[in-house]
């Protein structure tokens, strides 16, 4: 069986870990076309636009689109590319999965966290103005609909998958209306599945937390300005933004992507590691139904990360990503 998805190489190491990631999807019998598209800051230097017309319509096409990192500038520039995606398609619904390996030592053992991040609101989406030239003003925008889906899918997902408790992060204590809002909408919907434990948290209460139980967390379901930051924390929790996979899921589009950035200070240098994207393209395949080659990749990455001795340097080993990649590629 054979499937068509759209791939956007990004920036940085972008390139490199796509490179990577499909050789090994392909070794692995995943049955994927790709139409791949340039994305980013090059592109734009070199053609006027950041995403190519193209590729919106391979996109709308497949409804399913593998991305690599795309540098975002910071405080000047155009605005976040993955902001901009998400909105543009409604990608609503941010998983994050962070789980322990055990042939990665971090100071804690069996974090098994997934993390629901609305994805097109709250200050994040970037809604801001210039009151005059000393004022900024930026607007923080929490509505019922999507905190309702975002907090649904957090449930069925917790159903699903057979877990015991969702907990609600926010900051009604001081944002009373508009997180507020949030973690009424939360219960309203939590009484809908009396299965599931339902608790909420204040997100300076769950940073503390995360550092010093973090076993104590199942499901998180939270705004997005407050996800982006605490999934990064997850990360630290098992081994850092190199383990960590994402999706972004909408109604009939899904995009994958790792969590971290492009690295330019590592670009071009052969040692980035592609395992967090690979993951990405793992949940992809789930997706897609492709549960069973999804399996094998995670099981050869496990036992490359288990011997230990291919290892990228943010792991603490010599290896360059392609030498990673081939031993991926051997173990399946």
């Amino acid at each position: 069986m054979s499937d068509k998805i759209t791939v956007f190489k990004g920036d940085g190491i972008g390139p490199e870990i796509t490179d990577a990631v499909l050789a090994i999807l392909d070794a692995a019998g995943a049955g994927l076309e790709y139409e791949i598209f340039n994305v980013g800051e090059a592109e734009y230097e070199a053609h006027g636009a950041l995403i190519p017309e193209e590729a919106f319509a391979s996109f709308e096409r497949n409804k399913v689109l593998l991305k690599s990192p795309i540098t975002t500038p910071v405080g000047k520039g155009f605005r976040s590319l993955n902001v901009m995606m998400r909105k543009k398609y409604d990608l609503y619904a941010n998983i994050r999965p962070a789980k322990s390996n055990k042939a990665v030592k971090t100071a804690f053992d069996n974090v098994d966290i997934v993390m629901f991040r609305e994805n097109t609101e709250d200050l994040y989406a970037g809604v801001e103005e210039m009151i005059d030239k000393d004022t900024a003003h930026s607007i923080k925008i929490i509505t019922r609909k999507c905190s309702e889906r975002i907090v649904r899918d957090a449930f069925e997902y917790a159903v699903r998958q057979g877990r015991k408790k969702v907990t609600c992060v926010h900051k009604a204590n001081i944002m009373k209306l508009s997180d507020g809002l949030f973690r009424d909408v939360f219960y309203e919907v939590s009484r809908e599945y009396p299965q599931i434990e339902a608790e909420d948290k204040i997100v300076d209460n769950v940073a503390m937390q995360l550092v010093m139980r973090p076993q104590q967390f199942d499901v998180v379901v939270t705004e997005n300005l407050y996800g982006d930051i605490l999934s990064d924390l997850t990360s630290g929790l098992i081994g850092g933004l190199g383990l960590l996979p994402s999706s972004n899921l909408g109604c009939g589009y899904a995009m994958f992507e790792a969590v971290h950035g492009s690295a330019p200070d590592i670009a071009g240098k052969g040692i980035a590691n592609p395992t967090a994207f690979l993951w990405s393209a793992c949940m992809m395949l789930e997706h897609m139904g492709k549960n069973e080659c999804a399996a094998r990749i995670r099981k050869a990455v496990d036992e490359v990360l288990a011997e230990g001795s291919v290892m990228t340097p943010d792991l603490g080993g010599t290896a360059t990503t392609a030498e990673y990649q081939r031993a991926i590629i051997d173990r399946l």
